[in-house]
C-alpha cells in the first residue's frame, strides 16, 4: 500500500509528465498546421471527427468546442463508421482523424473507404510513419515520448496532447472567424458563461413586483408596500420622479431610534440618491455593482424613470452570482 506522500508524488509527476507533453507540442505546430485551418475556413461543409477508443472520446471533445466556437462539427465513431454510419459524411465535409499509432484494424478499415470520396482527410497523430499519416492529406503532430501511466501503456499523456492540439485548433478557427462575445452568447444561451454576455436587467427586473409609494405615505403604507412586495425595499416617487429608496433595514434603524412612528412619512426615513442601474445594462453590470456598494437590491431606471427592482436572488437565480 503506497503512503499518502508516495501517491502525492506519483500524482504530481503524472501532471508534470503530461504538461511537458504539450509543451512540446509547441515544436511540432508546422506548415500543416496551417494548411488545416485554411481548408477548414475555406471549407462549406462540416468537421468530422472519428476516432477509435480514449481517442474516441478526445474526438467527441473537440467537436462539442469547434461547434460551440463557430465552426460546424459532427462526430462518428471510427467502428460505427464501418457499420453504417459513413452515411454522415457529406460531399463538402473535413475528416479529422485521430489515433496514436495510426495503424488499428478499425483505422486501416476505414481509411480506404474515407479515402473514396473528395473529402479532405487530416491526420492527428502520435506516429509519423503510421499508415493513417501515409494516407493523410494534412497531418496534426501530437506525436508524445511516453505515456504519464508507468507502464507507459494506458492512454495518458498522449489523450492530453490530442485535447491540447484540438483546442488549439478550435481557438485559431474561432479568432480567424472573428468570432465575438455575441456570437458566443448565440450559442450558449442556456449557460451562465453566455447569460453574462447576453442577459439584461430588464429580463429580471420585468418578473419582479413593483413596490412604490409616495414621499408623503405613512409608515404603515410604507411596511404593507415592501412587505406585499417581497423585495425588502421599496421606491419612493414624487411628482419629479424617483426621490430615494426605504428598506427594511431602514425600517428597523427608525425603529431602535424611536417607538413614536406615527408621524413619520416615507420622506422622513428614505435613502437619497440610491444605488440604480438602467434596464439596458447587462445583469452582471447588477452583480458588480451590488459587489461594490454590498447591497442586495438595484433601483432599475429606464431613461431616468423607475422602473422596478433588480434583487441579488435574482441573479443567484441565474447562475450568475
Amino acid at each position: 500500500m503506497k503512503s499518502n506522500d508516495e501517491l502525492k508524488l506519483l500524482a504530481v509527476n503524472t501532471l508534470l509528465l503530461e504538461a511537458e507533453a504539450v509543451k512540446n507540442l509547441v515544436s511540432q505546430v508546422g506548415d500543416d498546421f496551417i494548411k488545416c485551418i485554411r481548408h477548414i475556413l475555406a471549407s462549406e461543409g462540416r468537421v468530422v471527427v472519428t476516432g477509435i477508443g480514449k481517442s474516441a472520446i478526445i474526438a467527441s471533445k473537440i467537436v462539442a468546442t469547434l461547434n460551440s466556437t463557430g465552426t460546424p462539427a459532427i462526430f462518428m465513431h471510427a467502428a460505427d463508421a464501418i457499420h453504417g454510419d459513413l452515411g454522415t459524411i457529406q460531399r463538402n465535409d473535413t475528416i479529422i482523424c485521430i489515433s496514436r499509432s495510426g495503424n488499428t484494424p478499425e483505422i486501416k478499415a476505414l481509411i480506404p473507404l474515407l479515402k473514396k470520396g473528395e473529402n479532405k482527410l487530416i491526420g492527428m497523430i502520435g506516429n509519423k510513419s503510421s499508415y493513417l499519416a501515409t494516407q493523410s492529406d494534412y497531418i496534426l503532430d501530437a506525436t508524445v515520448e511516453r505515456e504519464a501511466c508507468p507502464l507507459n501503456l494506458a492512454p495518458t499523456s498522449s489523450t492530453t496532447a490530442q485535447l491540447a492540439l484540438g483546442d488549439a485548433l478550435a481557438v485559431c478557427l474561432l479568432q480567424a472567424r472573428d468570432f465575438s462575445e455575441k456570437d458566443f452568447a448565440r450559442f450558449h444561451p442556456g449557460g451562465a458563461l453566455g447569460k453574462r454576455l447576453y442577459l439584461k436587467v430588464s429580463d429580471l427586473s420585468s418578473q419582479n413586483e413593483k413596490p412604490i409609494v409616495k414621499p408623503d405615505d405613512d409608515i404603515r403604507s410604507v411596511i404593507l408596500e415592501i412587505s406585499s412586495k417581497r423585495l425588502g425595499a421599496t421606491a419612493v416617487v414624487g411628482p419629479e420622479g424617483l426621490q430615494g429608496i426605504i428598506t427594511d433595514g431602514d425600517l428597523r434603524r427608525m425603529l431602535e431610534k424611536s417607538i413614536h412612528i406615527e408621524g413619520f412619512k416615507a420622506a422622513d426615513i428614505m435613502s437619497r440618491n440610491p444605488k440604480s442601474i438602467d434596464a439596458s445594462e447587462l445583469a452582471v453590470s447588477a452583480v458588480r455593482q451590488m459587489e461594490k456598494h454590498q447591497v442586495t437590491q438595484l433601483i432599475v431606471t429606464d431613461e431616468g424613470r423607475y422602473a422596478g427592482f433588480v434583487h441579488m436572488h435574482d441573479l443567484m437565480r441565474e447562475g450568475l452570482l
